[in-house]
């Protein structure tokens, strides 16, 4: 059968002459039978309604500017990521109990906020993480809090999809570019926060006009789609979001970030009585759903339709009725079929005023409904209730549907959104691990991170919040199942860093011990306390931060794993682990008999790329390797552009050389991108650690110790 082009397929999907699983099936390759195959191409157009003549086709997502336009796709958009952070609630699970709550608990407080005091998203608005971002703390106090609180929920954002390594370049534009993804923020006035957070006379500079926001997120994060500013207003989110939409449509980027912050002066408070103001920030990621569904992305809910206008001189709640009936109408929807209504003012007893963030907490307030069935109390009720499905006449069961809309006020427009839960489907199974001899070798577990304190901080992440030590049964299959899918998702969803750390696991609960061993190791060590690092001086010039790193490493166990394993395991252990009958691994993979690898492709053959780094080859199982490359000179000792590279790293992987891939990765070399074979869904995991620090002490020695978070 003749392939056919994506961008074909999902013209003519876009057109009506592909259903929607004739579409997912030729996109993703996969044909349920040859009588499909060849199945005349159609799609079910909804039967015509009575208020619009000539109805788009059912469940149609269409974009309703005001001079019109050509529909969006008919699947609609899939939110694959949001994360946010509010008053009484740094994360959704927070932000979700303090929601479900109606207003009582108001005192609770949660343990991973900002400043340590879980007072929302402003709390310890000047403690920022400069390092993980490549910015000196000199650099990052000159930005507008604003600014910071964004480039932190963007990075999130991007991580709880996986989409900041490896999958980030499969991202693309039209025009096939990689990293397509667009920046939309909403913020408050710039230089207005900045003032709010500082003594007087003391208000660090906005680090640039707002219009050039998405431009200065774009370059920080190495995004390569388009972007635009919305200022103020509490529907600027959804206006940012809608503005997204449309170059989703036009092809313009392959995802597109949408943000927001409202970091409004005075106290964060969830009530609006008596409160001077509320704070908010939080980003989503939007995806076509067609492509979401074939990446295995998780979808937390559809965008069917958007709409956005000024009132002009016309009444404000006839301007919002009126865009009310354009999103329904652009969906094939009818009022009857939406169970959920989320405005400013439903939200102003969870969030209080949040300014341009607004119409992000509503939204995700909207979101966190669909995906629990749950209705939360509305203004005056006392608890939540069950959200019962829909049906239509026949009986046939339909999504929960909601919107979110902003009325307008004085010069700002107003924005109303239909979504809807996504298409349910069966449990995703966790991609099973390898089988027989290859299932005893374990899995290799590659993590990255800035700096070794950095790696230490989210490798205790990793262990505590995905392998609880009282949750794992060693050695079960379920156990082998999801580390073989956790360290998937490691190597296609996370950035490379230079600080590196590999692993060899069997099953879930030797990787936790190993990665509890680590971190207790490195916070034996004392680095984190060291003036020079907390300056950033380690970061600029690469090694004056850790005093060579080597040397205190080894000490304190980042780099001194070699010695434990013993010098045979630098002399060839990657044999014992895994490699075969006499066979290197590197032979087996196709490098020749005579040369290793390593060496032809330019690393140093009498010490090995692993000796280079700081770090011993092979090791015992369960045992952790790392190696510190922030003063590494040159490409390292393979140049990964390459297509002989890619393909050489390919057969590693497929053979299962695993010493070998550890060793390349400690020496520098990106092992993870050539690991793309077969498609898996994505496993959410928790984000890399940030460790803030008051910007206020930037080139001054530090006392205090970094809030992780």
């Amino acid at each position: 059968m003749q392939t056919v082009d994506h961008k074909d397929i999902l013209t003519r999907f876009k057109n009506g002459d592909l259903g929607r699983e004739q579409a997912a099936a030729l996109l993703t390759g996969a044909h349920p039978d040859s009588e499909a195959r060849h199945a005349p191409l159609t799609t079910a157009v909804a039967p015509p309604r009575a208020a619009v003549s000539q109805p788009p086709p059912a469940r149609a997502l269409t974009t309703a500017p005001a001079g019109g336009g050509p529909p969006l796709p008919a699947d609609g958009y899939a939110i694959t990521a949001l994360h946010g952070r509010f008053p009484d609630a740094d994360g959704l699970d927070a932000f979700w109990h303090t929601a479900v709550l109606g207003g009582r608990d108001a005192g609770r407080r949660t343990s991973g906020s900002p400043a340590g005091a879980g007072a929302g998203a402003g709390a310890g608005a000047d403690d920022f993480d400069a390092v993980f971002f490549g910015l000196t703390p000199q650099d990052a106090a000159l930005m507008d809090p604003q600014e910071r609180l964004l480039l932190e929920v963007l990075w999130q954002t991007l991580e709880t999809a996986g989409c900041t390594g490896a999958r980030l370049d499969t991202l693309t534009a039209a025009d096939g570019e990689p990293r397509a993804v667009g920046v939309y923020v909403a913020h408050d006035p710039l230089g207005r926060a900045a003032v709010a957070q500082a003594p007087a006379g003391d208000a660090p500079a906005a680090a640039g006009a707002g219009v050039t926001l998405p431009a200065r997120l774009s370059t920080l994060l190495d995004l390569r789609g388009p972007g635009h500013c919305v200022g103020g207003g509490g529907a600027a989110f959804l206006i940012a979001l809608h503005q997204a939409l449309s170059a989703l449509r036009a092809g313009e980027c392959g995802a597109a970030l949408v943000g927001a912050v409202g970091l409004q002066p005075g106290p964060a408070r969830r009530h609006p009585q008596g409160a001077e103001g509320g704070q908010g920030v939080g980003a989503v990621l939007l995806r076509p759903l067609a492509a979401a569904l074939a990446a295995g992305d998780t979808v937390h809910a559809v965008v069917r339709a958007t709409a956005v206008a000024h009132p002009g001189r016309r009444a404000r709640e006839a301007a919002a009725d009126r865009l009310a009936r354009r999103a329904l109408a652009a969906a094939g929807v009818t009022a009857a079929g939406v169970g959920l209504r989320e405005t400013e003012t439903t939200v102003a007893a969870t969030t209080g005023d949040t300014g341009a963030a607004t119409g992000l907490a509503a939204l995700v307030r909207a979101v966190l409904q669909l995906r629990h069935g749950t209705l939360l109390p509305a203004p005056g009720d006392s608890s939540a209730a069950p959200w019962a499905r829909p049906h239509d006449q026949s009986g046939r069961e339909l999504p929960r549907r909601a919107t979110v809309a902003v009325r307008p006020t004085a010069g700002s427009p107003a924005a109303h959104v239909l979504l809807e839960e996504p298409p349910r489907r069966g449990p995703e199974p966790i991609a099973s691990g390898p089988a027989g001899p290859a299932a005893a070798s374990g899995e290799l577990v590659l993590l990255s991170a800035p700096t070794p304190e950095h790696l230490a901080a989210t490798a205790r992440r990793l262990a505590d919040r995905v392998l609880p030590a009282d949750a794992v049964e060693h050695g079960t299959q379920d156990g082998r199942r999801l580390l073989a899918a956790l360290a998937r998702e490691l190597r296609l969803g996370r950035a490379v860093r230079d600080c590196r750390l590999a692993v060899v696991a069997r099953d879930t609960g030797e990787l936790g011990a190993a990665l509890r061993a680590f971190a207790e190791d490195q916070a034996g060590a004392g680095d984190q306390d060291r003036a020079d690092d907390r300056a950033g001086a380690g970061d600029r010039d690469g090694a004056g931060g850790l005093d060579g790193a080597g040397d205190r490493a080894g000490a304190g166990g980042l780099d001194g794993a070699g010695d434990r394993d013993g010098a045979d395991d630098r002399a060839g252990a990657g044999d014992r682990d895994g490699a075969g009958d006499g066979d290197r691994a590197e032979d087996r993979a196709g490098a020749g008999d005579q040369d290793r690898a390593e060496d032809r492709a330019g690393a140093d053959d009498q010490d090995g790329a692993d000796d280079r780094a700081g770090a011993g080859a092979g090791g015992a199982r369960g045992s952790v390797r790392c190696a510190d490359l922030r003063g590494a000179q040159g490409p390292g000792v393979l140049f990964g552009e390459l297509p002989e590279t890619r393909a050489y790293l390919a057969a590693l992987w497929r053979g299962r050389r695993l010493d070998a891939l550890a060793r390349l990765w400690l020496a520098g070399v990106d092992v993870s991108a050539a690991d793309t074979a077969g498609a898996a869904p994505v496993l959410a995991l928790p984000t890399s650690a940030l460790l803030r620090r008051p910007l206020r002490e930037a080139g001054c020695p530090a006392t205090d110790g970094p809030t992780p978070s």
